[in-house]
């Protein structure tokens, strides 16, 4: 867990029910992504929270001063955590995230979040640009039915595939794995 960091991104309320974009296993990844975040807490092991505020033109979500924009109580940062504001799916856009890893020595992180096709899958391939090892928690992270070709395609096949392509090639992007496994250490 040496120079380790979990990065949370965009567990945000518009993703769960009720919300502008609600998510297929939101909940449960929500759940997954605060077990995470207690271990990280009970040993003093740095924690980074994304949150994304949207500003392009015709958003429909995490729009700016909503309540659907703000970081779900399952998750929600303390004090003395870290909170990065991002505007793109890539948490390293624009933003401080690459200096502040730097600056706190962090060669490794563990990711967690929301959309997996989108902000995790993203990030992921940047931080592994980088020069970051990651590591991807599945089962912490959750989508919704994409549409292609005029078919629907299953958040649970999107799920997979993504999963699958970061990876591939012997996890080459990063290495993926369920909530129990990372706390009991494999």
């Amino acid at each position: 867990m040496e120079n380790t960091a979990l990065l949370i991104i965009d567990v945000q309320n518009d993703y769960f029910k009720e919300g502008n974009m609600t998510l297929d296993g939101a909940e449960e990844a929500g759940k997954k992504a605060k077990q995470l975040l207690e271990f990280y807490r009970k040993n003093k092991l740095p924690v980074i929270h994304i949150k994304h505020i949207s500003t392009n033109e015709g958003a429909t979500f995490f729009l700016p001063n909503t309540s659907g924009a703000e970081i779900n109580p399952l998750v929600a940062p303390k004090e003395g955590e870290k909170v990065i504001i991002k505007h793109y799916p890539n948490s390293f856009r624009e933003t401080d995230l690459l200096e502040y890893l730097h600056s706190k020595r962090i060669e490794n992180l563990v990711i967690t979040g929301m959309m997996t096709d989108v902000c995790v899958e993203s990030t992921t391939r940047a931080a592994f640009d980088y020069g970051f090892t990651n590591t991807v928690i599945g089962d912490a992270t959750a989508t919704r039915n994409r549409e292609l070709f005029g078919q629907i395609v299953k958040a649970s096949d999107v799920q997979k595939s993504i999963l699958a392509g970061i990876s591939a090639l012997g996890n080459l992007y990063a290495r993926v794995i369920n909530t129990q496994d990372f706390l009991n250490g494999k």
